[in-house]
């Protein structure tokens, strides 16, 4: 499934070896790492690498960051109620969040996409870019082992988990929302403009959200986005008890 070491090339082992010294770890094999980069997208081009992509590595990376971030908010913040570890995390290891540590870390340079999503900007979507965070945790951790790997999330993460604590972080709520909820119970928020008021050159639009059979808000902005934020906070707030 991953490639041999000797099928890279000088000078990708070069930019591997340079990524690894940016975040202070070390590799073992870098072919697994080389892997973490490998968008489906770029196997899906290429036949004979049709089971050469980051998904799985991607899956325990997951799990890992997960772990480690779970376990450090229960240390930290030992006087606070499980709602606000939970909301706390969901905000850290979020698709929001962890796109611009991705760019940080280098990773939208070393990835490895099919001609159509390079087009399309591949490297720059959110998805993708946390998705490949997560597959170098998860090849890290088969590397180096859990302690390792533990090290290299806290490093990523805790500076992120202190904006979210001291209030700094940009908190997409529709986002983080629909994240949270999708993973709890595999459905998406459903929005809807309930009424507009005012005259046409300043009007407030009220939007409700509905999480399976409970309905939150009406919230109001002077737009239908912000309304929608607005709404996305209030059922994230009252599901994760912020």
């Amino acid at each position: 499934m991953v490639f041999q070491k000797d099928t890279l090339s000088a000078e990708r082992k070069k930019a591997l070896r340079q990524f690894c010294k940016h975040l202070s770890i070390r590799f073992s094999d870098y072919a697994l790492l080389d892997l973490a980069f490998h968008h489906r997208s770029y196997a899906n081009e290429d036949a004979r690498h049709r089971h050469v992509n980051n998904e799985r590595l991607e899956f325990l990376g997951d799990s890992v960051l997960g772990m480690a971030t779970a376990a450090f908010l229960y240390a930290d913040m030992a006087d606070n109620p499980e709602g606000d570890l939970a909301r706390i995390k969901s905000v850290v290891v979020s698709e929001q969040t962890l796109a611009p540590v991705a760019v940080a870390m280098g990773i939208d340079k070393m990835l490895v996409l099919g001609r159509g999503e390079e087009m399309s900007g591949g490297r720059q979507k959110k998805a993708i870019l946390a998705d490949a965070v997560e597959a170098v945790i998860g090849a890290y951790y088969l590397d180096a082992g859990y302690a390792a790997a533990e090290k290299l999330v806290l490093s990523l993460i805790v500076p992120e988990i202190r904006k979210v604590q001291e209030n700094r972080g940009t908190k997409d709520y529709k986002t983080i929302l629909q994240e949270f909820y999708q993973k709890k119970c595999k459905a998406c928020p459903v929005y809807e403009l309930v009424r507009k008021t005012g005259p046409d050159h300043d009007q407030t639009f009220w939007v409700t959200v509905r999480l399976g059979g409970t309905t939150y808000g009406p919230a109001q902005g002077k737009n239908k986005k912000t309304a929608e934020q607005h709404a996305a906070q209030l059922a994230y707030n009252a599901v994760c008890g912020e």
